[in-house]
Protein backbone atom coordinates (compact mmCIF):
# COMPACT_ATOMS: atom_id res chain seq x y z
CA UNK A 1 0.00 0.00 0.00
CA UNK A 2 2.82 2.54 0.82
CA UNK A 3 4.23 1.55 -2.53
CA UNK A 4 1.27 2.36 -4.22
CA UNK A 5 0.83 5.51 -2.57
CA UNK A 6 4.54 6.32 -3.54
CA UNK A 7 3.91 5.80 -7.04
CA UNK A 8 0.87 7.84 -6.85
CA UNK A 9 2.53 10.88 -5.65
CA UNK A 10 5.84 9.81 -8.04
CA UNK A 11 3.04 9.97 -11.35
CA UNK A 12 1.08 13.17 -9.40
CA UNK A 13 4.74 15.13 -8.99
CA UNK A 14 5.65 14.43 -12.93
CA UNK A 15 2.19 15.84 -14.36
CA UNK A 16 2.98 18.82 -12.27
CA UNK A 17 6.15 19.59 -13.88
CA UNK A 18 6.11 18.00 -17.01
CA UNK A 19 1.88 18.42 -18.18
CA UNK A 20 0.98 15.91 -21.23
CA UNK A 21 -0.90 16.66 -23.97
CA UNK A 22 -4.00 15.10 -22.73
CA UNK A 23 -3.75 16.73 -19.37
CA UNK A 24 -3.47 20.36 -21.24
CA UNK A 25 -6.09 19.06 -23.33
CA UNK A 26 -8.40 18.35 -20.24
CA UNK A 27 -8.00 21.49 -18.69
CA UNK A 28 -8.68 23.58 -21.74
CA UNK A 29 -11.92 21.38 -22.15
CA UNK A 30 -13.15 22.25 -17.98
CA UNK A 31 -12.12 25.93 -18.79
CA UNK A 32 -14.52 25.96 -21.58
CA UNK A 33 -17.39 23.91 -20.56
CA UNK A 34 -17.33 26.37 -17.37
CA UNK A 35 -17.66 29.67 -19.82
CA UNK A 36 -19.94 27.79 -22.20
CA UNK A 37 -21.93 25.17 -19.79
CA UNK A 38 -23.74 23.24 -22.30
CA UNK A 39 -25.94 20.06 -22.33
CA UNK A 40 -24.19 16.99 -21.54
CA UNK A 41 -24.84 15.28 -25.10
CA UNK A 42 -23.73 18.39 -27.03
CA UNK A 43 -20.82 18.55 -24.59
CA UNK A 44 -19.96 15.10 -25.33
CA UNK A 45 -20.53 15.81 -29.20
CA UNK A 46 -18.65 19.13 -29.52
CA UNK A 47 -15.75 17.50 -27.54
CA UNK A 48 -15.48 14.63 -29.74
CA UNK A 49 -15.32 17.21 -32.56
CA UNK A 50 -13.19 19.88 -31.46
CA UNK A 51 -10.36 17.26 -30.03
CA UNK A 52 -7.94 17.09 -33.25
CA UNK A 53 -8.21 20.68 -33.71
CA UNK A 54 -7.52 21.62 -29.79
CA UNK A 55 -4.95 18.59 -29.79
CA UNK A 56 -3.48 20.02 -33.59
CA UNK A 57 -3.48 23.77 -31.95
CA UNK A 58 -1.84 23.20 -28.49
CA UNK A 59 1.55 23.76 -28.65
CA UNK A 60 3.98 20.94 -27.09
CA UNK A 61 5.04 22.13 -23.75
CA UNK A 62 8.84 20.97 -23.06
CA UNK A 63 9.84 19.44 -19.80
CA UNK A 64 12.06 21.79 -17.64
CA UNK A 65 15.11 19.10 -17.77
CA UNK A 66 14.43 19.21 -21.39
CA UNK A 67 14.56 22.88 -21.65
CA UNK A 68 17.59 23.18 -19.53
CA UNK A 69 19.41 20.05 -21.73
CA UNK A 70 18.78 21.98 -24.96
CA UNK A 71 20.32 25.23 -23.62
CA UNK A 72 23.22 23.69 -22.74
CA UNK A 73 23.85 21.48 -25.71
CA UNK A 74 23.16 24.20 -28.15
CA UNK A 75 25.71 25.35 -30.22
CA UNK A 76 24.80 28.73 -31.42
CA UNK A 77 25.90 31.70 -28.70
CA UNK A 78 24.31 35.25 -29.42
CA UNK A 79 26.62 37.46 -28.14
CA UNK A 80 25.61 40.17 -25.52
CA UNK A 81 24.59 43.54 -27.13
CA UNK A 82 26.95 45.81 -25.24
CA UNK A 83 25.72 49.03 -27.70
CA UNK A 84 23.40 51.57 -26.41
CA UNK A 85 21.73 52.51 -29.11
CA UNK A 86 19.75 55.93 -30.20
CA UNK A 87 17.28 56.50 -32.60
CA UNK A 88 19.33 58.37 -34.89
CA UNK A 89 16.66 59.09 -37.42
CA UNK A 90 14.51 60.44 -35.19
CA UNK A 91 17.42 62.86 -33.45
CA UNK A 92 17.96 63.88 -37.43
CA UNK A 93 14.28 65.06 -37.55
CA UNK A 94 15.18 67.36 -34.15
CA UNK A 95 18.34 69.11 -35.74
CA UNK A 96 21.33 66.28 -34.62
CA UNK A 97 24.00 65.50 -36.73
CA UNK A 98 26.18 62.46 -36.61
CA UNK A 99 29.56 61.30 -36.03
CA UNK A 100 30.74 58.09 -37.58
CA UNK A 101 33.31 56.29 -35.90
CA UNK A 102 35.61 53.08 -37.57
CA UNK A 103 38.35 50.84 -36.87
CA UNK A 104 39.68 49.65 -40.30
CA UNK A 105 43.37 48.48 -39.74
CA UNK A 106 46.20 48.10 -36.88
CA UNK A 107 47.61 51.56 -37.96
CA UNK A 108 47.69 54.26 -40.19
CA UNK A 109 50.67 56.20 -42.14
CA UNK A 110 49.52 59.40 -41.38
CA UNK A 111 52.09 61.13 -43.16
CA UNK A 112 51.60 59.80 -46.11
CA UNK A 113 47.83 60.10 -45.54
CA UNK A 114 48.15 63.83 -45.20
CA UNK A 115 50.12 64.06 -48.56
CA UNK A 116 48.06 62.24 -50.49
CA UNK A 117 44.90 63.89 -49.09
CA UNK A 118 46.49 67.57 -49.75
CA UNK A 119 47.46 66.22 -53.40
CA UNK A 120 43.45 64.85 -53.72
CA UNK A 121 42.68 68.89 -52.93
CA UNK A 122 39.47 67.97 -50.92
CA UNK A 123 40.43 68.37 -47.35
CA UNK A 124 41.91 71.02 -45.45
CA UNK A 125 44.25 70.13 -42.80
CA UNK A 126 43.65 71.64 -39.73
CA UNK A 127 45.54 70.07 -37.30
CA UNK A 128 48.57 67.48 -36.89
CA UNK A 129 49.42 66.56 -33.71
CA UNK A 130 50.79 64.92 -30.49
CA UNK A 131 48.64 63.45 -27.40
CA UNK A 132 51.85 62.28 -25.63
CA UNK A 133 53.93 64.61 -23.34
CA UNK A 134 57.34 64.03 -25.31
CA UNK A 135 55.65 64.91 -28.80
CA UNK A 136 57.76 62.12 -30.43
CA UNK A 137 55.27 61.93 -33.43
CA UNK A 138 51.76 63.06 -34.35
CA UNK A 139 49.38 60.98 -34.20
CA UNK A 140 46.17 62.63 -34.77
CA UNK A 141 45.25 63.86 -37.91
CA UNK A 142 42.07 66.63 -38.09
CA UNK A 143 41.29 67.76 -41.48
CA UNK A 144 38.18 69.82 -42.65
CA UNK A 145 36.11 69.78 -46.04
CA UNK A 146 37.13 72.61 -48.46
CA UNK A 147 33.86 72.33 -50.27
CA UNK A 148 30.48 72.66 -47.95
CA UNK A 149 27.39 70.30 -48.71
CA UNK A 150 25.78 72.57 -45.73
CA UNK A 151 25.84 74.88 -43.37
CA UNK A 152 27.69 72.68 -40.68
CA UNK A 153 31.49 71.94 -41.48
CA UNK A 154 32.45 68.33 -42.15
CA UNK A 155 35.65 67.04 -40.25
CA UNK A 156 37.73 63.80 -39.78
CA UNK A 157 39.93 62.80 -36.94
CA UNK A 158 42.17 60.12 -38.19
CA UNK A 159 44.21 58.49 -35.48
CA UNK A 160 47.11 56.46 -36.14
CA UNK A 161 46.24 53.19 -33.97
CA UNK A 162 43.73 52.74 -36.84
CA UNK A 163 40.45 54.61 -36.31
CA UNK A 164 38.95 57.15 -37.97
CA UNK A 165 35.61 59.41 -36.93
CA UNK A 166 33.75 60.93 -39.29
CA UNK A 167 31.48 64.50 -38.05
CA UNK A 168 28.50 65.08 -40.00
CA UNK A 169 29.60 62.93 -43.52
CA UNK A 170 27.10 61.36 -45.58
CA UNK A 171 27.41 57.42 -46.44
CA UNK A 172 28.75 58.18 -49.72
CA UNK A 173 31.48 60.59 -48.37
CA UNK A 174 32.01 58.10 -45.63
CA UNK A 175 32.70 54.97 -47.61
CA UNK A 176 34.86 57.09 -50.30
CA UNK A 177 37.08 57.82 -47.61
CA UNK A 178 37.35 54.47 -46.20
CA UNK A 179 38.41 53.22 -49.62
CA UNK A 180 41.04 55.71 -49.92
CA UNK A 181 42.40 54.65 -46.49
CA UNK A 182 42.95 51.04 -47.77
CA UNK A 183 46.63 52.35 -49.30
CA UNK A 184 47.45 53.50 -46.07
CA UNK A 185 46.37 50.55 -43.46
CA UNK A 186 48.52 48.39 -41.89
CA UNK A 187 47.52 45.09 -41.11
CA UNK A 188 43.38 45.70 -42.34
CA UNK A 189 40.73 44.60 -40.52
CA UNK A 190 37.90 42.81 -42.69
CA UNK A 191 34.62 45.03 -44.09
CA UNK A 192 32.38 42.65 -42.12
CA UNK A 193 34.21 43.59 -38.74
CA UNK A 194 34.89 46.85 -39.57
CA UNK A 195 31.29 47.95 -40.12
CA UNK A 196 29.85 45.60 -37.72
CA UNK A 197 31.93 47.26 -34.87
CA UNK A 198 31.37 50.79 -36.10
CA UNK A 199 29.36 53.68 -33.81
CA UNK A 200 27.36 56.54 -34.75
CA UNK A 201 26.41 59.02 -32.31
CA UNK A 202 24.25 62.13 -32.34
CA UNK A 203 25.53 65.48 -31.39
CA UNK A 204 24.44 69.38 -32.10
CA UNK A 205 25.80 73.06 -31.92
CA UNK A 206 24.81 74.76 -29.22
CA UNK A 207 25.41 78.90 -29.16
CA UNK A 208 28.52 79.67 -26.72
CA UNK A 209 26.32 81.73 -24.24
CA UNK A 210 23.80 78.41 -23.20
CA UNK A 211 26.14 76.71 -21.78
CA UNK A 212 27.43 77.33 -17.90
CA UNK A 213 29.93 76.08 -15.91
CA UNK A 214 28.83 72.49 -14.96
CA UNK A 215 27.96 72.13 -18.59
CA UNK A 216 23.64 72.39 -18.30
CA UNK A 217 21.70 74.74 -20.47
CA UNK A 218 20.42 77.78 -19.25
CA UNK A 219 19.38 81.20 -21.03
CA UNK A 220 21.30 83.58 -23.14
CA UNK A 221 20.30 86.40 -20.75
CA UNK A 222 21.92 84.17 -17.84
CA UNK A 223 24.84 85.58 -15.87
CA UNK A 224 26.86 82.29 -15.25
CA UNK A 225 30.79 82.47 -16.49
CA UNK A 226 30.82 80.91 -19.78
CA UNK A 227 33.57 78.75 -19.53
CA UNK A 228 32.66 75.03 -20.76
CA UNK A 229 32.02 74.89 -24.77
CA UNK A 230 30.92 71.07 -24.59
CA UNK A 231 28.89 68.50 -23.04
CA UNK A 232 27.67 64.80 -22.98
CA UNK A 233 24.12 64.38 -21.71
CA UNK A 234 21.74 61.33 -22.09
CA UNK A 235 24.11 59.56 -25.07
CA UNK A 236 23.71 62.88 -26.82
CA UNK A 237 26.68 65.82 -27.75
CA UNK A 238 26.34 69.48 -27.38
CA UNK A 239 29.19 71.18 -28.71
CA UNK A 240 29.98 74.82 -29.18
CA UNK A 241 30.41 76.10 -33.03
CA UNK A 242 33.64 78.03 -32.14
CA UNK A 243 36.51 77.44 -34.33
CA UNK A 244 38.62 76.57 -31.58
CA UNK A 245 36.23 74.03 -29.89
CA UNK A 246 38.31 71.10 -32.16
CA UNK A 247 39.50 70.08 -28.84
CA UNK A 248 36.44 68.72 -27.51
CA UNK A 249 35.80 67.02 -30.89
CA UNK A 250 39.15 65.24 -30.30
CA UNK A 251 38.05 64.15 -27.10
CA UNK A 252 34.71 62.63 -28.19
CA UNK A 253 36.52 61.25 -31.05
CA UNK A 254 39.13 59.55 -28.62
CA UNK A 255 36.21 57.88 -26.34
CA UNK A 256 34.53 56.44 -29.22
CA UNK A 257 37.91 55.27 -31.11
CA UNK A 258 38.63 53.65 -27.86
CA UNK A 259 35.43 52.16 -27.72
CA UNK A 260 35.66 50.35 -31.51
CA UNK A 261 39.29 49.86 -30.92
CA UNK A 262 38.03 47.79 -27.84
CA UNK A 263 35.31 46.23 -29.79
CA UNK A 264 37.72 44.88 -32.23
CA UNK A 265 39.57 43.02 -29.81
CA UNK A 266 36.68 41.78 -28.11
CA UNK A 267 35.26 40.05 -31.56
CA UNK A 268 38.95 38.74 -32.05
CA UNK A 269 38.66 37.44 -28.46
CA UNK A 270 35.56 35.83 -28.92
CA UNK A 271 36.87 34.42 -32.38
CA UNK A 272 39.98 32.66 -30.32
CA UNK A 273 37.82 31.17 -28.15
CA UNK A 274 35.35 29.95 -30.53
CA UNK A 275 38.82 27.99 -32.42
CA UNK A 276 39.99 26.47 -28.82
CA UNK A 277 36.70 25.49 -27.91
CA UNK A 278 36.96 21.89 -29.43
CA UNK A 279 40.00 21.47 -26.69
CA UNK A 280 37.70 22.12 -23.74
CA UNK A 281 35.18 19.38 -25.29
CA UNK A 282 38.27 17.02 -25.91
CA UNK A 283 39.66 16.89 -22.66
CA UNK A 284 36.31 16.70 -20.85
CA UNK A 285 35.71 13.33 -23.39
CA UNK A 286 39.32 12.16 -22.28
CA UNK A 287 39.98 12.20 -26.21
CA UNK A 288 43.68 12.96 -27.75
CA UNK A 289 44.01 16.60 -28.42
CA UNK A 290 43.81 17.16 -32.31
CA UNK A 291 46.54 19.92 -32.02
CA UNK A 292 50.20 20.41 -32.51
CA UNK A 293 52.85 21.55 -29.95
CA UNK A 294 53.61 24.52 -32.70
CA UNK A 295 50.12 25.04 -33.01
CA UNK A 296 49.50 25.60 -29.46
CA UNK A 297 52.41 27.25 -28.93
CA UNK A 298 51.32 30.01 -31.50
CA UNK A 299 47.49 29.86 -29.91
CA UNK A 300 49.01 31.18 -26.72
CA UNK A 301 51.32 33.59 -28.67
CA UNK A 302 48.30 35.24 -30.42
CA UNK A 303 46.77 35.20 -27.05
CA UNK A 304 49.18 37.30 -25.18
CA UNK A 305 49.77 39.53 -27.80
CA UNK A 306 46.21 40.57 -27.33
CA UNK A 307 46.72 40.47 -23.56
CA UNK A 308 49.67 43.06 -24.42
CA UNK A 309 48.30 45.54 -26.69
CA UNK A 310 44.96 45.68 -23.84
CA UNK A 311 46.96 46.48 -21.02
CA UNK A 312 50.30 47.75 -21.91
CA UNK A 313 49.52 49.54 -25.92
CA UNK A 314 46.15 51.45 -25.10
CA UNK A 315 44.87 53.59 -23.06
CA UNK A 316 41.83 51.33 -21.93
CA UNK A 317 42.92 51.15 -18.29
CA UNK A 318 43.65 54.39 -17.57
CA UNK A 319 43.08 58.16 -18.81
CA UNK A 320 45.64 59.49 -21.67
CA UNK A 321 48.56 61.60 -20.71
CA UNK A 322 47.08 64.23 -22.84
CA UNK A 323 44.19 64.74 -20.24
CA UNK A 324 46.87 65.08 -17.33
CA UNK A 325 46.89 69.17 -17.27
CA UNK A 326 43.06 69.08 -18.79
CA UNK A 327 40.83 68.49 -16.44
CA UNK A 328 37.54 69.78 -18.28
CA UNK A 329 38.79 67.30 -21.53
CA UNK A 330 39.29 64.70 -18.71
CA UNK A 331 35.62 64.96 -17.38
CA UNK A 332 34.26 64.98 -20.82
CA UNK A 333 36.56 62.06 -21.55
CA UNK A 334 35.79 59.49 -18.49
CA UNK A 335 31.98 60.50 -19.09
CA UNK A 336 31.90 58.95 -22.70
CA UNK A 337 33.85 56.49 -21.59
CA UNK A 338 31.78 55.60 -18.64
CA UNK A 339 28.61 55.59 -21.43
CA UNK A 340 30.42 52.47 -23.23
CA UNK A 341 31.46 50.74 -20.13
CA UNK A 342 34.86 50.71 -21.71
CA UNK A 343 36.34 50.05 -18.14
CA UNK A 344 33.86 47.38 -17.34
CA UNK A 345 34.37 45.92 -20.67
CA UNK A 346 37.73 45.49 -19.79
CA UNK A 347 37.95 43.90 -16.86
CA UNK A 348 35.92 41.28 -18.29
CA UNK A 349 38.11 40.71 -21.72
CA UNK A 350 40.72 39.95 -18.75
CA UNK A 351 38.42 37.76 -17.00
CA UNK A 352 38.20 36.09 -20.30
CA UNK A 353 41.63 35.60 -20.95
CA UNK A 354 42.79 34.79 -18.10
CA UNK A 355 40.77 31.87 -18.61
CA UNK A 356 42.41 30.92 -22.08
CA UNK A 357 45.62 31.65 -20.36
CA UNK A 358 44.70 28.73 -18.08
CA UNK A 359 43.39 26.49 -20.84
CA UNK A 360 45.66 27.14 -22.86
CA UNK A 361 48.43 26.07 -20.35
CA UNK A 362 46.55 22.68 -19.36
CA UNK A 363 47.21 21.77 -23.30
CA UNK A 364 50.49 22.27 -23.76
CA UNK A 365 51.19 20.67 -20.58
CA UNK A 366 49.00 17.53 -22.14
CA UNK A 367 50.75 17.72 -25.02
CA UNK A 368 54.34 18.21 -23.27
CA UNK A 369 53.91 15.12 -21.26
CA UNK A 370 52.50 12.93 -24.10
CA UNK A 371 55.70 14.07 -26.16
CA UNK A 372 57.57 13.12 -22.99
CA UNK A 373 56.19 9.58 -23.21
CA UNK A 374 56.85 9.18 -26.86
CA UNK A 375 60.44 10.09 -26.03
CA UNK A 376 60.65 7.58 -23.34
CA UNK A 377 59.26 4.87 -25.08
CA UNK A 378 61.55 5.90 -28.37
CA UNK A 379 64.28 5.42 -25.95
CA UNK A 380 63.21 2.20 -24.18
CA UNK A 381 62.75 0.81 -27.75
CA UNK A 382 66.22 1.89 -28.84
CA UNK A 383 67.61 -0.07 -25.40
CA UNK A 384 65.64 -3.11 -26.48
CA UNK A 385 66.67 -3.02 -30.06
CA UNK A 386 70.25 -2.64 -28.71
CA UNK A 387 69.91 -5.60 -25.93
CA UNK A 388 68.82 -7.60 -29.21
CA UNK A 389 71.80 -6.53 -31.21
CA UNK A 390 74.07 -7.72 -27.89
CA UNK A 391 72.12 -10.80 -27.50
CA UNK A 392 72.67 -11.85 -30.81
CA UNK A 393 76.28 -10.89 -31.07
CA UNK A 394 77.00 -12.97 -27.92
CA UNK A 395 75.24 -15.94 -29.33
CA UNK A 396 77.55 -15.71 -32.61
CA UNK A 397 80.84 -15.03 -30.44
CA UNK A 398 79.60 -18.44 -28.66
CA UNK A 399 79.46 -20.52 -31.94
CA UNK A 400 82.77 -18.81 -33.11
CA UNK A 401 84.53 -20.30 -29.50
CA UNK A 402 82.70 -23.62 -30.16
CA UNK A 403 84.66 -24.02 -33.48
CA UNK A 404 88.20 -22.94 -32.56
CA UNK A 405 87.55 -26.03 -29.60
CA UNK A 406 87.16 -28.59 -32.16
CA UNK A 407 89.35 -28.07 -34.73
CA UNK A 408 93.06 -28.64 -32.78
CA UNK A 409 90.83 -31.96 -31.61
CA UNK A 410 90.31 -33.17 -35.52
CA UNK A 411 93.41 -31.94 -36.14
CA UNK A 412 95.35 -34.20 -33.70
CA UNK A 413 93.60 -37.19 -34.79
CA UNK A 414 94.60 -36.65 -38.30
CA UNK A 415 98.09 -36.47 -37.41
CA UNK A 416 97.63 -39.60 -35.55
CA UNK A 417 96.40 -41.58 -38.35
Amino acid sequence: MNFARLRFEHMLLRGLRAPSKQTQWWSQRRRWMATTAPSPAASESRASSAMPAVKKAMPRVKPLAEERLETVLSPIRTRIIRKKRLAIDELSALGFLNTRGYTTAEEYNLEDLQIALRQQNLYETKRFFSTDNQDVEQNVLYVSAKYPTGQQPREIFFFREGSVVFWNCSDIETNNVLSFLRSFERESYVSALVHGESEVMPYTYIPSTAVDVEGDLVAESSDFNVTSRAFFQNGKFFVTADTDSFLYKYTFSNAIAQSIKLGIWEATLDRYIGSIEHLTEDLKRGRRLKISRAAMLRKTGELFALRHVINLSSDLLDAPDFYWDREELEALYLQVCSYFSITRRTKVMNEKINHCVELAELVSHNLNDAHHIRLEWMIIILIMVEVGFEVLHFAKDGADTHALEVLPLSSQATLKK
